[in-house]
């Protein structure tokens, strides 16, 4: 072949790449009212890159390379679409036999192979197309697809461990892209959830890595990123910043139902409001205060009351109160009561990592080293403030004076959904 006719035939390549990546960037980035705008859409645009790909005439993919190329960009193609298709995995297999060195064909293969269900054939591909050499698309989605299999594994923790692993070994390859740091976000709040839902450290990581895929103009586009960062928000109760986000998420993406997830906090926040604003019978309080004054504590603890404490930790100190109310809302976790102490102020706690029968309306609480936030903010012209205690694990908790069992002890888990 001529030096022109090669040139020639890898402008005709370079389009049908072209023609793909917009169809791949419809995928990610396209989120009508209607979802089967997106289907149709996606339909017609899949066609157009078709016919580019069909009028690569025969003598312009005859080498192996060529082939390879060839097959890989209709495979890919084909795939775009949320549902597996035999013929994608057909194609994607050839390319991968005519260049085992195409990685990109192994990311699409594994890809692939994963919707219809056969993770380990899946993550064998990307395993494949990682040992050509580094690639974060790859380890991302080498990443994506470890979260999935940790789901119902007996390992899961190692699991998501190496998840997070080969999500900073993405973000090594090109520290500004944006994909990587949110699937690093996503790996950390999946650890959060499978070690217990617990360790708050772990939503923080998750919270910088979101903040740093922000800052990739390509991600603003994503509705999935301001949906799992204002998840993060919500575990964090930085309520504003949870309301904001999912609204962001719905602006973004009307079929993620992000508004539902407004409305809930709403609700919540209003009931909170109202039970707080209800305790105004002074006999009924001065009566439980009075009951709390002779709680002993562990001497290693110094009480306080719930106007004394610093925002965040509060380490060495403890705080007794009484359950008046169990909030009864919308979401699994955490559990939230109104509490009363010996001054007479009411307040919040909102409990992770506990089943919600271990804490019972008109219990004694002793809170060991709670965190504590005061709530100050507005939301679509309404005010909410009161005070907020968390509490992340049995071992702060004592009911009634007693230590809670470990069978008391519960954790929520949430899994990685198959997106790119």
């Amino acid at each position: 072949m001529s030096s022109e006719a090669t040139a020639n035939a890898e402008d005709l390549f370079a389009d049908a790449s072209k023609a793909a990546d917009v169809l791949y960037g419809i995928r990610d980035t396209y989120f009508p009212t209607n979802p089967d705008d997106k289907a149709s859409k996606l339909l017609a645009e899949s066609n157009l890159a078709l016919q580019l790909l069909d009028s690569i005439p025969q003598e312009k993919r005859k080498t192996p390379l060529q082939r390879a190329t060839y097959e890989y960009l209709r495979g890919k193609v084909l795939d775009v679409f949320p549902e597996y298709k035999k013929e994608a995995e057909d194609h994607l297999s050839k390319a991968v036999k005519l260049n085992p060195s195409l990685a990109d064909a192994w990311l699409s293969l594994g890809n692939c192979i994963w919707k219809k269900g056969d993770l380990a054939s899946a993550k064998n591909c990307l395993t494949l197309g990682l040992s050509k050499g580094p690639n974060k698309g790859i380890l991302c989605q080498l990443s994506m697809l470890e979260r999935r299999m940790a789901q119902g594994a007996e390992d899961e923790v190692k699991i998501v461990d190496d998840s997070i692993k080969h999500a900073k070994e993405a973000i090594t390859l090109d520290v500004k892209d944006g994909n990587s740091w949110y699937n690093l976000g996503n790996a950390c709040l999946t650890s959060f959830f499978v070690t217990g839902a617990w360790d708050h450290g772990k939503l923080l990581q998750s919270l910088k890595a979101y903040q740093h895929a922000e800052k990739d103009e390509r991600m603003r586009s994503n509705p999935d990123l301001y949906y799992n960062c204002a998840i993060v928000n919500k575990y964090l109760e930085n309520y504003e910043r949870a309301l904001s986000g999912f609204e962001a998420a719905a602006l973004r993406d009307p079929g993620l139902n992000s508004m539902v997830e407004v409305q809930k906090m709403v609700r919540l926040l209003d009931k909170i409001e109202s039970l707080l604003r209800g305790q105004t019978k002074v006999k009924r309080l001065a009566s439980i205060a009075s009951s709390l004054t002779s709680v002993n504590l562990n001497a290693s603890y110094r009480r306080e009351n719930i106007d004394r404490l610093l925002e965040g930790l509060n380490k060495a100190v403890a705080v007794v109160g009484k359950v008046i109310f169990f909030v009864k809302h919308e979401n699994v976790a955490p559990f939230y009561y109104v509490l009363c102490d010996s001054s007479q102020i009411c307040y919040i706690l909102s409990v992770y990592g506990i089943q919600s029968e271990a804490i019972k309306e008109g219990d004694q609480v002793t809170l060991l080293e709670p965190s504590y936030r005061y709530v100050d903010f507005s939301w679509k012209e309404k005010l909410y403030q009161f005070r907020s205690v968390r509490v992340d694990f049995l071992e702060q908790v004592l009911v009634n004076g007693k230590n809670l069992s470990p069978q008391h002890s519960v954790q929520t888990s949430i899994y990685a959904q198959n997106k790119t």
